[in-house]
């Protein structure tokens, strides 16, 4: 029922502009939200390098139905990348997209060129593109496409979700070497066909996928804000003998900015994920529809520092 609300709400402009106008929203927003423009983008990459921490950039846009806004999503990733460049912030960025954006649901062929030119931008950039993982109907295609694209383009990053049952497997075929896996919990509501339910078995899931991508030849990047997972990963990595240059943490833009900071001053490689663009709206409402706990997540880190 609740999910149903949600979605209702990510259609109603009504409840749109309410929602723009509501003092809690706009911190919200501001907390875990860029801004609306690349150059609201380029400030806070250019603050976050400062602090030492690497980013990752997102601008938002889901469920694109048509080819003009799949293009109009590529450009935008073009010009980005460009900017990055220019402002010579490319060292500490790179740049996650949802292949959802660049036309997936339209034309698997169509994705794939937009994000073969985006690949192409970063890496005349000097920097590297990471693709994101969606619900599990889109799992097998992003796979596919990032097969592809890695021929061209090695350094292209993968993510994949713990929740999901099939997810240890995929961790083995992609553990090999200059393989980046971003390994997170997931947060689509999922059916328990293809997803474990609940929070403990979630989480060993993620530490029998954690040793997976520890013990082989790539890169793993663990993503996750769980105290517990984070110190599992310090201790995987000491046991696998990984040196902090083989492996990175990754967090979310305004969540646990205090727990960021340790870790990048532990000497860890810290990448923050920094959703940019227009459809904040959109992307919230959308994430607490996928999964309305993360209300509650949410909430937590707007009253938590750390």
């Amino acid at each position: 029922m609740l999910r149903s609300v949600f979605l209702a709400a990510a259609g109603s402009s009504r409840l749109e502009r309410l929602v723009e106008s509501a003092p809690v929203s706009k911190g919200i927003v501001r907390r875990f939200v860029a801004g609306s423009e690349v150059r609201d983008a380029l400030s806070t990459t250019r603050g976050l390098a400062d602090d030492g921490l690497a980013i990752s950039l997102d601008y938002l846009g889901e469920d694109t139905l048509t080819a003009e806004q799949a293009t109009a999503t590529k450009d935008q990733y073009l010009t980005l990348l460009g900017q990055l460049r220019e402002a010579g912030l490319t060292p500490a960025a790179e740049v996650s997209v949802k292949l959802s954006a660049l036309g997936q649901k339209v034309d698997d062929r169509m994705a794939y060129d937009h994000a073969s030119q985006i690949c192409a931008a970063a890496q005349e950039a000097g920097t590297t593109v990471t693709l994101d993982m969606e619900d599990h109907t889109t799992t097998d295609s992003t796979l596919e496409i990032l097969a592809e694209l890695r021929k061209d383009f090695p350094a292209t990053g993968a993510v994949l979700q713990a929740y999901l049952r099939r997810t240890e497997g995929d961790c083995r075929e992609l553990a090999t070497a200059g393989s980046r896996v971003r390994l997170c919990k997931g947060a689509y509501a999922e059916p328990e066909s293809v997803a474990y339910q609940s929070t403990l078995d979630v989480d060993k899931s993620y530490v029998r996928c954690l040793n997976i991508l520890m013990s082989g030849e790539g890169y793993p990047m663990v993503a996750t804000h769980d105290p517990r997972l984070i110190a599992i990963a310090e201790d995987r990595a000491r046991w696998f003998d990984r040196s902090p240059d083989e492996y990175e943490f990754q967090m979310l833009y305004g969540c646990r900015p205090e727990e960021q900071a340790r870790l990048a001053g532990a000497g860890h490689t810290v990448r923050v994920y920094v959703p940019y663009g227009d459809q904040w709206y959109g992307y919230l409402m959308r994430r607490l529809a996928e999964r309305p706990a993360n209300l509650a997540f949410f909430g937590r880190a707007l009253t938590s520092r750390k």
